[in-house]
């Protein structure tokens, strides 16, 4: 049997105490001792060449992505619409930095660490400010724009969650013979002014006037000058209108642009969107009056190109005032904000999406202020 003297428990003791007070003396209060070891031993690791040599293609990646939030609008569309279709998942590019980092510190790579500065700042002078709640309570009026769907399976139920919301002005896209009159039934009650101009309408509890449709050039070539009016006008896919408000005129559009279509052999396919874009922008730009809406299903981001003449003379709600980045499309699992509310002339107070409906979409709405 071993036998442990009585002067080996002391030393064993004493060395005990002497390192618990090592310890305790190096933690101090809060544990800020260890802090400031962490630290030190970082500086110490991070002052050695090892950790600036590892790790070089993901310190490459993130200098990529960063460029690419930075530069994105001279990435080029003329092969497959690349740019466009960039800019419209833009945000999404973020997503990228956390596992980028993840892999640098498994790598203990300080490049790459470092060189993930720039794609952050980069996303954060872009995308930063749809972080924080900007909305703020009020409003002299109440916009709801809804694509709602040209396969949907209730137009009636549709109709009534919107006209619940509370809107005084509410958009409607993707209008179908079939189910105009169940729209027309619904919000007869709550609205009793409306005008639908081919597949999209407005419904308001504000009078009308001087309302046409627009043209966005949907029926191009040929083919298209032959149509009749009144086929043009079945499938009319913007219009524009006065809302009498107690401020005086508001002048509201109402549009929905052409679909887009990532296609195998073409890449990211824009073509009559773009060309609707465009027309819709020299619409706004002759628009006189000085209080202007538009709401609609635009296919696109604000982010895109597409779009800039029509982002030069309006801006977003949501970026205004929404909380988030307000995706709309899919309604299950929204990844994009295709539909939007631009204003001219009148403060944006609130921005914000509905609960989802029949359709594909989801309803956007917002809040403005005279």
């Amino acid at each position: 049997m071993t036998r442990t003297s009585t002067a080996d428990t002391a030393d064993t003791a004493d060395t005990a105490d002497t390192a618990d007070t090592a310890a305790t003396a190096e933690t101090g209060q809060g544990g800020s001792g260890t802090w400031r070891t962490r630290i030190r031993r970082a500086a110490r690791a991070f002052s050695r060449p090892e950790p600036w040599k590892r790790g070089p293609l993901l310190a490459a990646v993130a200098l990529l992505l960063g460029l690419l939030l930075l530069l994105h609008a001279r990435i080029p569309n003329r092969i497959g619409g690349i740019g466009s279709l960039v800019e419209s998942l833009l945000p999404w590019f973020g997503l990228v930095v956390p596992v980028l980092l993840a892999a640098a510190l498994r790598r203990r790579s300080a490049s790459a660490v470092v060189a993930l500065l720039l794609p952050v700042a980069v996303w954060l002078n872009l995308f930063g400010g749809l972080l924080i709640d900007k909305s703020h309570s009020g409003g002299d009026l109440t916009v709801v724009s809804h694509n709602v769907g040209a396969e949907n399976p209730d137009p009636s139920g549709t109709a009534r969650d919107l006209a619940a919301s509370g809107a005084d002005l509410l958009a409607l896209e993707e209008i179908t013979p079939q189910a105009r009159g169940a729209y027309e039934k619904e919000l007869a009650k709550t609205y009793p002014h409306h005008t639908v101009q081919g597949t999209v309408g407005l419904w308001s509890k504000l009078p009308l006037s001087d309302t046409r449709p627009v043209d966005t050039r949907q029926d191009v070539g040929p083919l298209g000058d032959t149509k009749p009016a009144d086929v043009k006008l079945a499938s009319n896919r913007a219009l524009r209108t006065t809302v009498a408000t107690d401020q005086g005129p508001l002048a509201v559009y109402v549009a929905h642009l052409g679909s887009v279509r990532v296609m195998p052999r073409s890449g990211f396919w824009t073509e009559s969107r773009d060309r609707n874009a465009q027309a819709l922008a020299e619409a706004v730009a002759a628009e006189r009056n000085e209080r202007v809406v538009l709401l609609g299903d635009l296919n696109g981001t604000t982010d895109d190109r597409a779009f800039a003449g029509i982002t030069s003379r309006l801006h977003s709600v949501q970026d205004a005032a929404g909380d988030g980045f307000g995706f709309s499309w899919p309604a299950k699992f929204p990844v994009a904000r295709i539909d939007q509310i631009l204003v001219r002339g009148v403060e944006p107070a609130s921005a914000w999406t509905l609960p989802a409906t029949g359709s594909d979409h989801l309803p956007v709405a917002a809040g403005i202020s005279w």
